[in-house]
Order: structure tokens, then C-alpha cells, then sequence
């Protein structure tokens, strides 16, 4: 079954949800898991596209981004589409909806900060993920 974990971050901007994302997948590549991270719009995945190159000095996190088109080579995919068939061990989900399709990950990573709003619709997918019995971790940062 999918384990869900939340990272909770005292920011308040959303930019430092991506900041927190970047974080994550580099952990998870340097220990062998392939990565979808999941964004709202095509915006928000070439912004995590750029992120990913930039975030740390000296960090390499080889990463493309899903198009119709493309084939998955790169260990991290980075999209905005409503269904997706990908085979990967880790949904990274910054999106404020719950994916349809997140169920056929190992793990699903939401990244919460202290936007009022944003913090009110990561309850709700608490809520959601915690009455239909998925393994719930909570990480304060």
C-alpha cells in the first residue's frame, strides 16, 4: 500500500515548497528511487525544470519534463497531466489536488508551509489519505 508522507515547513512563500521538493528529490535519487513530481500547471513544471538545475551548487539531478512526445529516459519526470502511466517509486505532488493516479506509487511526498490557504487544502488530502487507511508520516521542518 502507498505511504504518505507530509513535510511541513514553517515558510510561508510557495517558493520554498519547491525549494523543499528539489531537497527531497535529491535525497530520493541518491538512493536509487525514480521520481514524478507532480505540478500544477506547465508554468509551475518548467520553474521546477529551471530549480532543479540551480538550487545547490555542486548538486546534479538528471530530470526531464513529460510531454505527449517524450519518452522517459531520466530517472525524474517532472509533468502537469490529469492521467499518466510512469513507472516510478516516488510521487512528489505540488499540486493542491490529489492526483488520480497517486496510488500507483510506493510513496507520495505533499509539501505543506503556513499559507493559510494552502495549509487548509493540505488537511483536507490528510484527511482524504487518512480515512481510506494509507500509512501516514508527518515531518516537521
Amino acid at each position: 500500500m502507498t505511504r504518505v508522507d507530509f513535510y511541513h515547513s514553517q515558510d510561508t512563500k510557495n517558493s520554498a515548497r519547491q525549494l523543499l521538493a528539489c531537497r527531497i528529490v535529491e535525497k530520493a535519487y541518491k538512493l536509487g528511487n525514480h521520481i514524478y513530481i507532480h505540478t500544477e500547471s506547465a508554468a509551475q513544471m518548467q520553474q521546477m525544470d529551471d530549480l532543479l538545475w540551480k538550487f545547490r551548487d555542486g548538486s546534479f539531478i538528471p530530470h526531464q519534463t513529460l510531454d505527449q512526445t517524450t519518452e522517459i529516459k531520466a530517472p525524474i519526470t517532472i509533468g502537469y497531466s490529469k492521467e499518466i502511466d510512469i513507472e516510478a517509486d516516488v510521487l512528489i505532488n505540488l499540486g493542491q489536488d490529489i492526483p488520480s493516479f497517486f496510488s500507483q506509487f510506493e510513496r507520495v511526498t505533499e509539501l505543506v508551509n503556513e499559507d493559510p490557504d494552502f495549509k487548509s487544502q493540505a488537511r483536507d488530502r490528510y484527511t482524504f489519505y487518512r480515512d481510506r487507511g494509507y500509512e501516514l508520516n508527518t515531518h516537521k521542518l
